[in-house]
């Protein structure tokens, strides 16, 4: 710490930082601005106090604090905006006379660097902002940043082309908003009147870069404030620097037509004119030129502003088509909101009449009942009454309970019959699967040893000691022989005999059935014709009939969407169900069977 004498403010404050929290810095750094423009303090003694603070670290405090986030600090971006404030005036007008290499050559381009992040974020935010509130705040906090700017590079001419380069001054000025532009061009503004020559002193692309920009706002925008801010930088550079109007007529060679037909007659002419006459000066021996440059401008303007109309016509009728669309819609919405009220209120109504008219009707009966029913059979009467009354509410509660259960249980029900389908047609696939699987190579089974063959034979022989076959003659072998072949005789004709009687009984069933069908679908005697006695003379005719029948039966069948069959897809391909074709083929008659 210095030996020399300290501002007592000086030193509290100091002192009051070192045994603060870190949260609680920023808020104690804003007292400083007392400190700085208090009244009784003097030139020397105001650059006595900015050294005290360099000397004790606050004004490196206020850096720190601004490159932290300040959307984390006491106040947010306001405190933050007061830092830069403060921070620039303890900046200007201080000579450090102890290291001053370490002041210029990196604590003030540290600086610069920060207010320019702040005054970006700020401008960000600013044109994020929706509500009114906010977007002032924001313009009022970037406009107090900027004047930190300006202030800082007055007093420090050298920071002037480093604010010039920086990328951050480039982005803040490359913007369509019109507030923070012109914020932006002033500060620009600023720059070349402290100090004119540094347009030459920056790098080529850098001074591109911004004539690009102030030409570029004069051609996209029709706001008087950007174009008189743009022109009077432009008027400025051609003034303070000859080779610039040169790199005007050579870059911008459209420039004096855009000035003369879009910003004559804005407000600003006389910086126009001079704009122009510098400009014309540049260029004075090819006017005949310039002159057919600017009739072929006025060509192309014209054309496109032709094609511009032309196609705003174009769109109109979609346009009105929308418009008209939208509205319609938005009527209808109303209408419906206001027939629900009414509906709404006529319900509400309705429910209320119905109430008051059950209401009177139960009095009524009391009324009623009291003149009917005998006193003394009045308490059997409303015992009997209250049963009723309980069993309808059991009976409307059970019904509701059920219905609520049949409800949950649905989905669930569904679910359980959908995974039966898709189980039903895995198995299917398995089985079809399984049958056509290949049978697995016939393996020889293992040969006996000479010990289990042994052991084999020995209790062949063991049982045959214990259990002797029984003797029969040749002559009672072949006397049961013939007896075995006349029975197989005998069953063999009474077989064939039955299945003759059988297919007969199945050949007239089926006749009878067909007669039966074609009498029942017979038309009237009146209406009776050749062909109709045909059909019951032949017995042909309906044995194709019904084969037509069964065959358009098959067809329907081969034509079933895919859902009506998920469970006939694993199975083979010449098996048709049984069931799908019942109905239809119960009564074909084909080679004598039903």
């Amino acid at each position: 710490f210095p030996m020399a004498a300290t501002d007592p403010q000086v030193l509290a404050l100091a002192a009051q930082i070192t045994e603060s929290r870190e949260q609680d810095i920023p808020l104690l750094l804003l007292k400083l601005k007392g400190i700085l423009s208090s009244p009784s303090l003097g030139s020397e003694e105001s650059n006595k106090i900015k050294q005290d603070l360099y000397d004790y670290g606050l004004t490196q405090y206020c850096l720190l604090v601004l490159k932290q986030d300040h959307s984390q600090l006491h106040g947010a971006w306001a405190t933050a905006a007061q830092l830069a404030e403060i921070l620039s005036h303890c900046c200007v007008g201080l000579e450090v006379k102890e290291d001053p290499e370490e002041f210029y050559r990196k604590f003030l381009p540290s600086v610069i660097d920060s207010l320019l992040v702040l005054g970006k974020r700020l401008q960000a935010r600013f044109i994020r902002a929706i509500k009114d509130k906010e977007k002032q705040d924001f313009l009022q906090w970037f406009q107090i940043v900027t004047d930190a700017i300006c202030w800082l590079f007055g007093g420090h001419i050298q920071l002037a082309a480093r604010v010039l380069q920086n990328d951050r001054f480039l982005q803040m000025l490359i913007t369509d908003d019109v507030e923070t532009a012109v914020i932006m061009m002033s500060v620009l503004h600023n720059i070349l009147r402290i100090n004119s020559s540094v347009l030459l002193q920056v790098e080529e692309e850098t001074l591109h870069s911004v004539l690009d920009e102030l030409v570029y706002k004069l051609f996209s925008t029709t706001n008087p404030a950007v174009g008189s801010a743009a022109t009077k930088l432009l008027l400025f550079m051609a003034k303070s620097c000859k080779q610039l109007v040169q790199l005007f007529t050579a870059r911008y060679k459209g420039l004096k037509e855009l000035l003369c037909e879009q910003w004559t007659g804005k407000g600003f002419d006389r910086d126009v004119n001079q704009l122009l006459d510098l400009l014309y000066l540049e260029q004075s021996s090819g006017k005949g030129k310039m002159q057919k440059q600017h009739e072929a401008a006025c060509l192309i303007q014209a054309a496109w502003r032709g094609f511009q109309t032309r196609k705003r016509l174009k769109k109109l009728p979609q346009a009105v088509v929308t418009l008209q669309r939208s509205f319609r819609a938005k009527r209808e919405q109303e209408l419906q909101h206001l027939t629900k009220q009414k509906e709404d209120e006529a319900l509400k109504l309705q429910m209320q009449l119905q109430r008051q008219r059950a209401t009177r009707l139960f009095h009524e009966r009391q009324l009623a009942l009291l003149e009917v029913v005998h006193a003394s059979k009045m308490n059997k009467y409303m015992q009997e009454m209250e049963e009723k009354s309980a069993l309808t509410i059991q009976r409307f509660w059970r019904g509701y309970r059920a219905r609520k259960i049949f409800h949950q249980q649905k989905q669930s029900l569904k679910e359980y019959k959908a995974a039966v389908i898709i189980q039903r047609a895995a198995c299917k696939f398995l089985e079809k699967r399984r049958r056509r699987r290949p049978l697995s190579p016939w393996k020889e089974p293992k040969g006996l040893t000479d010990e289990q063959r042994l052991a084999l034979q020995q209790k062949v022989d063991d049982y045959i000691k214990l259990h002797p076959a029984s003797q029969m003659s040749e002559e009672r072998s072949k006397e049961l022989h013939m007896q075995a072949q006349a029975k197989l005789a005998q069953f063999l004709l009474r077989n064939r005999l039955d299945q003759r009687a059988a297919q007969r009984r199945e050949a007239l069933l089926a006749q009878v059935n067909t007669d039966v069908e074609l009498l029942m679908n017979a038309p009237g005697l009146a209406e009776t014709t050749e062909k109709d006695f045909g059909a019951f003379m032949s017995r042909s005719i309906p044995v194709a009939i019904k084969a037509r029948q069964a065959h358009n039966t098959m067809l329907k069948y081969t034509r079933w969407p895919w859902w009506k069959k998920l469970g006939d897809e694993f199975m083979e391909d010449d098996v048709i169900p049984d069931d799908a074709i019942n109905t239809e083929l119960e009564t074909l008659f084909i080679g004598g069977r039903k």
